[in-house]
């Protein structure tokens, strides 16, 4: 375990020194780590940011677009030829074809490189030409990111947080049923060691389906090639001893396999060397779900950010230790399932979810942000009269049944602490509301020369995350 560590220390070190060195000998490269808990629409999302950089007739508040120092943006590949690349084009065109649809959801890592020709700007603009920027986009699971907070944590400490939360949550029950009747202190059979890893993934999926966030191991979820290996056959016990030979010391050692084969390669190929990171929350779907899953995704906020280093590059700690995320973006999608009278409520409840995230990113020297946006805008706004009483409603094409709606999901509180106080406290349901929300399919697209896809505040998320090196 030790040598793992070191030899881990040793590649992040020359990792560090070849990301520096090509920093400062070749063109500028943003890289640009975007991620999100379940159904919070990663794929649209980086889809409809490199197709709103390349046609920015919709991207006013992108300054360096609007000013019109972005001469050409094109698709180049992306320098690591062991990842595969982002199918952009297979995505636009889900979104653009008659009748539309939704690509698939982010089930590995994926990368995209979008080059950027950029007019300087100051005082000693018209000496200089044109520079490029690359803009390498790094697609991931969220699920792999909370897997980061695995790496602090031994078998049994996870293994007690874990019982705990199968305990309070009724699809957790099958599984503390077979732990009940389970001695961890007996010899290995693998044929039991497989039906408990098997009972807690079917936990987590429906764990995960109910709303909840903390679903980890991710891998259990998207196992890929993983699937049936031993790094992925092991599952919580309660603690006692552990013979050699035991049940519960080889689920131990899985544990620690799992950390070392699966989560670290991830931590020291991809994610430390993330410059700027967005995370996308579907906030508005974990409101529907209850005051538990609003707990529970301002819980997964916060073990997020620990997984990040954040703060400014220094040369040195760029160069010793790896880079540090600068800038950090928690947005919440699906802004347009509201009308847009209450983004700012949406906005201000994202906020809150994030204030305990946010402010340890700031304390270490990041920029944060939290936003409300869409990157693909669905729906249309109207006012409607019901019982004599104006209302703001949203209209749109229903994903299941096809058919045109109307829809009012319900009044945010302008205060967000009537959403957190209540998810604090444990309670289980709303006192007020009954918070609503529907699957709208997307939209046909009509694009004009120059324009990207519709959508809501994807500007100013570009503008916060690469806006200062354009």
């Amino acid at each position: 375990m030790v040598l793992t560590k070191i030899a881990d220390g040793v590649l992040d070190l020359a990792q560090g020194v070849y990301d520096t060195g090509a920093g400062l000998v070749g063109d500028p490269t943003i890289r640009l780590g975007v991620t999100g808990l379940a159904r919070s629409g990663k794929t649209v999302f980086i889809t409809s940011l490199v197709a709103n950089l390349l046609d920015r007739g919709r991207m006013p508040h992108l300054l360096a677009a609007s000013e019109g120092r972005i001469v050409a943006a094109y698709l180049q590949p992306q320098p690591n030829d062991t990842v595969p690349r982002f199918d952009f084009e297979a995505h636009m065109n889900a979104l653009t074809g008659v009748p539309p649809r939704w690509p698939g959801s982010t089930r590995a890592v994926s990368e995209l490189r979008v080059s950027l020709r950029v007019k300087p700007n100051g005082m000693l603009a018209g000496l200089q030409s044109p520079r490029t920027v690359h803009l390498d986009i790094i697609d991931y699971p969220g699920e792999w990111l909370l897997d980061l907070g695995l790496l602090d944590q031994s078998y049994d400490t996870w293994s007690a947080s874990a019982l705990a939360r199968t305990a309070k949550r009724q699809s957790g029950a099958r599984y503390q049923t077979l732990v009940e009747t389970t001695d961890g202190a007996t010899d290995l059979d693998e044929v039991q060691a497989k039906a408990l890893a098997a009972s807690f993934t079917e936990y987590l999926s429906e764990a995960r389906k109910a709303g909840f966030y903390d679903c980890t191991p991710g891998r259990f979820l998207l196992p890929g090639d993983l699937a049936g290996s031993p790094a992925l056959t092991f599952a919580p016990l309660p603690p006692g001893d552990a013979p050699r030979r035991s049940l519960r010391r080889e689920m131990a050692r899985r544990f620690e396999a799992y950390k070392a084969r699966v989560v670290r390669p991830f931590f020291r190929d991809h994610f430390s060397r993330i410059d700027r990171q967005v995370v996308l929350v579907d906030a508005l779907g974990a409101i529907h779900s209850g005051p538990a899953a609003v707990e529970d995704m301002r819980y997964a906020m916060a073990e997020i950010l620990s997984a990040f280093r954040p703060g400014r590059n220094a040369f040195l700690t760029q160069l010793f230790r790896g880079k540090r995320v600068e800038k950090i973006l928690f947005a919440a999608t699906k802004a347009d399932h509201l009308h847009h009278a209450q983004h700012g409520k949406l906005t201000a409840i994202m906020e809150a979810l994030t204030r305990d995230a946010r402010d340890r990113a700031r304390f270490a020297g990041a920029n944060t942000q939290a936003l409300s946006l869409a990157a693909l805008r669905a729906t249309t706004e109207d006012t409607m009269i019901h019982d004599g009483v104006p209302l703001d409603v949203v209209r749109g094409t229903l994903l299941d049944s096809g058919k045109q709606a109307a829809f009012y999901p319900g009044a945010l509180p302008d205060d967000p602490g009537h959403i957190l106080n209540p998810a604090k406290s444990g309670a289980t349901k709303w006192l007020d509301e009954d918070y609503q929300i529907m699957r709208f399919a997307p939209a046909p697209l009509n694009l004009r020369p120059g324009d990207g896809p519709p959508h809501i505040r994807m500007d100013r998320a570009a503008q916060f995350l690469i806006g200062d090196r354009l």
